[in-house]
């Protein structure tokens, strides 16, 4: 005669379950939309009840700002890591700029579009927004000052060249949802000619594997 054992239920930490939230509603704002991020959804995702997200997350508000917090920082970790110091910037830059392409980063660009779209109507978003911006400038120019003080690059405003480079990349990621596949490869290089250009690099630098 079989009998089964039913194993006990593992109870987890309110930092484990507050996460496992926060991931899974991340996954969601990527691959979907931060409109698809509801207390219901990620319940039925996660297998519980809403009100166990709502437990952590009073409001769909707070959860939808830290799903984009959360996949962008992730996304920004991924793009332009804290590389080793035996990296140098320039090789840094090139493989940061050869990531701004492909599926995955359409994916980014479109949750991006999207926050920005919807933070009009929401504060707690367009906090984060805000502070995604500045982090991403943040790494970018550290990157491009620690470059000037190696003298890998030329630029009197690392701040400025910061930005015009971000501008681009968030030009050409504007049209995330439109098919590109014809884009002229001096459109597709717009931000490498412009980091080039700004930082006082030979043409073809941050294209090189070898950079």
């Amino acid at each position: 005669m079989s009998s089964s054992v039913q194993r006990p239920r593992v109870r987890k930490s309110p930092a484990a379950r507050r996460a496992e939230i926060v991931d899974t509603a991340a996954a969601v704002a990527l691959a979907e939309g931060l409109e698809c991020v509801t207390l219901r959804r990620i319940g039925d995702d996660l297998g519980v009840r809403p009100g166990l997200i709502s437990h952590y997350f009073p409001s769909a508000e707070e959860l939808v700002a830290e799903a984009f917090g959360t996949a962008a920082s992730g996304e920004l970790d991924a793009l332009l890591p804290e590389g080793p110091p035996g990296i140098s910037p320039v090789r840094r830059l090139a493989g940061f700029l050869g990531r701004t392409t492909g599926e995955e980063y359409d994916a980014i660009s479109r949750l991006w579009i999207n926050a920005r779209h919807l933070s009009r109507y929401r504060p707690a978003l367009r906090d984060r927004v805000a502070e995604q911006e500045a982090a991403w400038r943040g790494r970018l120019e550290s990157l491009i000052r620690e470059g000037v003080e190696r003298g890998e690059f030329r630029t009197p405003d690392p701040s400025v060249t910061t930005v015009q480079i971000l501008v681009v990349l968030d030009g050409l990621g504007a049209h995330a949802n439109t098919d590109t596949s014809g884009r002229p490869a001096a459109v597709a290089r717009m931000a490498h000619i412009t980091a080039e250009r700004e930082l006082g690099l030979a043409e073809g630098t941050l294209s090189s594997p070898s950079a």
